[in-house]
């Protein structure tokens, strides 16, 4: 392993660098075969280092909160990917950048030298609060109540390494939007919060809406109201409140079933708002007040024009009416720039840096259609913009049309990819240029693609959606590849989300077949001003069916039907255990290190005056030590509810001395108590009492176990 220590004297967060440290050394003891292999991978998951298709490579998902990024963060970006991976900057549907073709060893060198200005790996992925995400146009939204971003960033702030979210069932996320238009897709997150206003006394009062619950994967489901206001300060307290009680009741066996959404649709709504409720004492701020610390966008010193030529007027007023528009602020525009795949090699992205600097703020957000937005550009640079953007190939008319087609990594890089994605965006997109160009000015029937059913490309909110899939001839028995058509998502002109439906799977080969007849149709019987998500309805699923049906047929395929796009071999279904829901590890003595491990992370938060954090370390003592001897005795738990009322069953006389109860209420004295130094010792006392005893139960069991 290369040695990185230079870059972490450049460090001034000595958190950081421990975190740092700490990758490395559990790198090297995994190489020694010292750790299990589940453990180490659930603790790089957590740094953003996610195994790819591709053996002894690594994509490193680098966590850009809210989308925003400054100049300087993009050059380092860039020359990260230059010099650790393969040179390509991936923007993704969560605001973050990807890189592939990493080599494990090296990833806590790249992380030190991400960190130089300011930019993490940690919880990019994992069973952790992953990126928070907000409206690109946050800040420069008209219709914004006000700017969600010192909100976002605050949040992303306060929940960083917090212990309350860094192990839990599944992955977590949270979205902000600008305005009522739900522009953050708040419909399909755990929490998702809109921005409201209301007067009280005479005086504004700042607040959200508040939705939990949605989800997207192989079963989407629509997130619920939660608040139609909560006052701002409260915006964090309810979080916290709410990761701990999915920390503690969300499912942890049964990963399919292990996300929020499945909670709530188990014990309903109410009872999830009466277990928030339940926390609060037990929180450590009961009001936060979110401060902006984001200050003001630099922007350029004079106005910038440039000597380049516009050689294609048709093409800049194509882009000047779809990539341009008018923000807030008076006499400033927002510029949007469309990028097939959300790709950009580093060295365009130094380029485009130098152009971003010259007419736009030092502000760039990371798009959840994987472009980019510029800011605070001046109406009278904008000729002069297009002309440098265009020199770059980066000023493609039609961002957020029906030709802006999101897809994700698929077979390219993932693990679970079925099929190719990546390719079919690029044929749909050059079939819609090509044969139906009016469509980069629709801005209502979005196209999304993912390469297997877990909707990464956000498939399931698609207009016409596609995901990765597989049909077998029967006759000769041969595998094709295949897409599972979905139809009617979307996002309404008022902010209402719906789900689209699986309507029919046809060979992948045909995918721009089924988009000509959906765009046909939709032309000759949709009714004027008509959304797609509308006309779907009105039609029917079965009307769709039908009409695709045709493309369906395997009789009349052709001998390239079998081969996938960008192949050239016959496709096979060649899927491995995917990452991105992190791992299950049921091990006696892997959780009993955790435990311990955890009791020393309490002492050092008490120490650093992180009194809470403390606290929620210790409470994960003691499930931890449970589960461990639990798993010890054949017993398996599907959450931290479970492992507590099965320890009583199991074990509860054989600790009643130390418990004085039931071990439940015993461990749940966490939120019956505030976050004092008191409470945190005494708990932390009784932690120790109680790993203790686990090992001497531990080793009776031991000895009762026949030979």
């Amino acid at each position: 392993m290369q040695s990185f220590r230079s870059e972490l004297e450049n460090l001034d967060n000595p958190v950081v660098q421990k975190d740092i440290i700490a990758l490395a050394d559990k790198i090297q003891i995994f190489r020694e075969g010292k750790i299990d292999p589940d453990k180490f991978r659930s603790l790089r998951l957590a740094r953003g280092v996610y195994g790819q298709r591709q053996p002894g490579n690594q994509m490193v998902r680098i966590k850009i909160p809210f989308g925003k990024m400054s100049v300087q963060q993009l050059r380092r970006i860039a020359d990260i990917s230059n010099e650790f991976g393969g040179g390509n900057l991936h923007a993704t549907t969560r605001q973050d950048i990807q890189v592939h073709y990493v080599s494990l060893d090296r990833t806590p060198e790249l992380w030190a030298k991400l960190e130089q200005d300011d930019i993490t790996l940690r919880e990019a992925c994992g069973n952790t609060l992953r990126n928070v995400t907000a409206s690109p146009v946050a800040g420069i939204d008209k219709d914004e109540p006000f700017d969600v971003s010192p909100y976002a960033h605050a949040l992303f702030k306060y929940f960083l390494r917090n212990p309350v979210c860094q192990e839990m069932g599944r992955k977590f996320k949270i979205s902000f939007s600008s305005s009522e238009k739900d522009t953050g897709i708040s419909f399909i997150h755990d929490i998702g919060f809109i921005p409201k206003i209301k007067t009280e006394g005479g005086k504004e009062v700042r607040g959200f809406k508040v939705m939990i619950g949605g989800g997207l994967g192989a079963q989407p489901v629509p997130a619920q109201k939660a608040f139609d206001f909560l006052p701002e300060d409260q915006m964090i307290p309810f979080t916290e409140a709410l990761l701990r009680v999915f920390d503690r009741y969300g499912e942890r066996k049964r990963r399919m079933k292990a996300r929020f959404k499945f909670l709530i649709s188990e014990i309903g709504i109410d009872e999830v708002m009466r277990l928030v409720e339940e926390e609060r004492k037990a929180l450590s701020t009961q009001s936060y007040v979110v401060k902006n610390l984001l200050g003001q966008p630099r922007l350029p010193e004079k106005l910038g024009f440039s000597d380049k030529a516009i050689n294609d007027q048709e093409k800049y007023e194509a882009w000047r009416a779809t990539n341009v528009w008018e923000q807030k602020q008076e006499g400033f525009y927002a510029v949007s720039i469309k990028l097939p795949n959300g790709d950009m090699n580093w060295e365009k992205a130094h380029k485009f840096g130098d152009v971003v600097l010259k007419y736009a703020a030092d502000d760039i957000r990371v798009t959840v259609n994987q472009g980019y937005i510029l800011r605070f550009v001046k109406e009278e640079s904008l000729k002069s913009l297009y002309a440098e953007l265009e020199a770059l190939n980066l000023a493609d008319p039609g961002f957020n049309s029906t030709g802006d087609i999101i897809a994700c990594a698929g077979t390219d890089t993932c693990n679970l990819g079925i099929s190719n994605s990546t390719r079919v965006a690029l044929e749909l997109e050059n079939v819609i240029e090509k044969e139906y160009p009016e469509l980069i000015k629709n801005n209502d029937l979005h196209i999304k693609i993912s390469g297997c059913p877990n909707s990464c490309g956000q498939h399931a909110i698609a207009s016409i959606g596609f995901h990765g899939s597989s049909l077998r001839n029967k006759v000769n028995k041969k595998t094709i590849p295949a897409v599972q058509v979905l139809l009617g998502g979307g996002l309404g002109s008022n902010g209402d989300g719906f789900i689209a439906e699986k309507v029919i799977k046809v060979p992948s080969k045909r995918t721009p077949d089924v988009l000509r007849v959906l765009f046909n149709d939709y032309e000759e019987n949709g009714n004027e001003g008509e959304y797609y998500y509308d006309y779907f309805r009105r039609q029917g699923k079965d009307y769709f069916y039908q009409l695709l049906k045709f493309l369906a047929d395997l009789e009349t395929l052709k001998p390239s039907d079998y081969i996938d796009w960008g192949k050239e071999e016959q496709f096979e279904v060649e899927t491995e255990v995917g990452e991105c829901a992190g791992v299950i590890i049921d091990l006696f003595s892997t959780l009993m290190h955790d435990a311990e491990e955890k009791f020393v992370w309490a002492q050092e938060a008490f120490d650093g005056g992180n009194i809470a954090d403390s606290i929620y370390h210790t409470y994960n003592v003691f499930i931890n030590a449970a589960k461990a001897l639990l798993i010890d005795k054949g017993i398996t738990v599907n959450n931290q509810v479970t492992v507590m009322n099965s320890f009583e069953e199991e074990f509860g006389q054989d600790f009643k001395s130390l418990t004085g109860g039931t071990f439940k209420d015993f461990v749940l004295k966490i939120n019956q108590n505030e976050p004092s130094e008191d409470f945190a010792t005494a708990y932390r006392e009784d932690a120790a009492k109680f790993l203790e005893r686990v090992k001497e139960v531990q080793k009776d069991l031991l000895v009762e176990e026949p030979a």
